[in-house]
């Protein structure tokens, strides 16, 4: 009938609920249910309080002393001296750090967006052709990952000599015009260390796409294979949307190792020639351990720490999904 309002059902009471309720020692029945499920957090507590206690002393403990050095002027040994801001307003306006913070994005275009697009490309390759002996190719291409930084160093550091296997064979090719000490130059340094940390990162983030494509539904590269998408079209259709979630966690560790990289500058060129491959961690160990500025180390560090997460910030907001918006 139009015009009518409708009621909510009436619940009625359940009466053998009501009849426990009242019973003697339901009161003492929830108390111990209650204890029981906070004694079951407390042992979760207990467990984590190892990796929570390791973490308090080993980052969030220095972090807060960095953060309290950067506004000292202290050399590390004499009793320290306030400064306020002067450590900070002294590396925003050193133009030598800034040009230190330049350098560092230029990495993050050879040890992240270089790696990230290779990766991308062996993995839309393989989404369409299978390959026998993709394990040990992928174990081959992982390796970099495992050694050691110093080795990668000393092992590129060779290849770049004036007498190292590369100009060896820009010689034995007849480009001999092009031999050059790669890390003495002031053109080709950066570059030259870029493409080490390209070569160290590519295996990782292809390992990680690789392993995202296998997970996609065969279905969907069927689909768009019948609508008569090729190869380009499927991998901006299918392979490189389903892969989003790799792509943001390769971007942002790969940008954070670019960010403050300082193993492979240090035991390659050290920073030079000149300040041509300087960075900040560089600008950071000379500042502390050479010049004995701590205060300004400090200061260096917190300002690098914020970049990256600016700029990882700058990553998530960027390769999110759209549909957790």
């Amino acid at each position: 009938m139009d015009g009518a309002v409708d009621t909510p059902p009436r619940v009625t009471p359940d009466p053998a609920r009501q009849r426990a309720a009242h019973q003697p020692g339901a009161g003492r029945s929830w108390l111990r249910t209650t204890w029981s499920d906070l004694r079951r957090q407390a042992w979760a507590f207990w467990f984590l309080a190892p990796a929570a206690i390791a973490y308090t002393v080993f980052l969030v403990w220095p972090l807060a002393q960095t953060v309290q050095y950067s506004f000292y002027d202290w050399n590390g040994i004499t009793p320290a001296t306030p400064v306020g801001l002067e450590n900070y307003v002294a590396a925003v306006t050193e133009p030598e750090i800034r040009s230190a913070l330049f350098r560092s994005l230029v990495f993050v275009g050879f040890y992240a967006v270089l790696p990230t697009a290779l990766g991308l490309l062996i993995a839309g390759v393989f989404a369409r052709i299978k390959v026998r002996g993709m394990t040990l190719f992928r174990a081959m291409i992982f390796v970099p990952q495992i050694l050691s930084t110093v080795v990668v160093a000393v092992a590129w550091r060779w290849i770049y000599a004036e007498d190292g296997p590369l100009n060896a064979l820009l010689e034995l090719v007849g480009l001999g015009s092009l031999t050059r000490a790669w890390l003495g130059d002031f053109t080709t340094a950066l570059p030259a260390v870029g493409l080490i940390g390209t070569w160290i990162m590519f295996g990782l983030c292809m390992v990680m796409f690789v392993a995202g494509v296998q997970k996609i539904p065969t279905d969907l590269f069927e689909a768009a294979r019948l609508d008569g998408a090729g190869a380009v079209r499927e991998f901006f259709a299918v392979t490189l949307p389903a892969l989003r979630g790799e792509i943001l966690i390769a971007m942002i560790f790969t940008t954070t190792v670019a960010l403050r990289n300082f193993d492979i500058v240090w035991n390659t060129t050290a920073g030079g020639p000149g300040d041509s491959t300087k960075v900040p961690s560089v600008f950071i160990y000379q500042a502390a351990f050479q010049s004995r500025e701590v205060g300004s180390a400090a200061a260096i560090g917190v300002l690098l720490t914020l970049l990256i997460l600016v700029v990882v910030g700058i990553i998530g907001l960027l390769l999110r999904d759209r549909g957790d918006s």
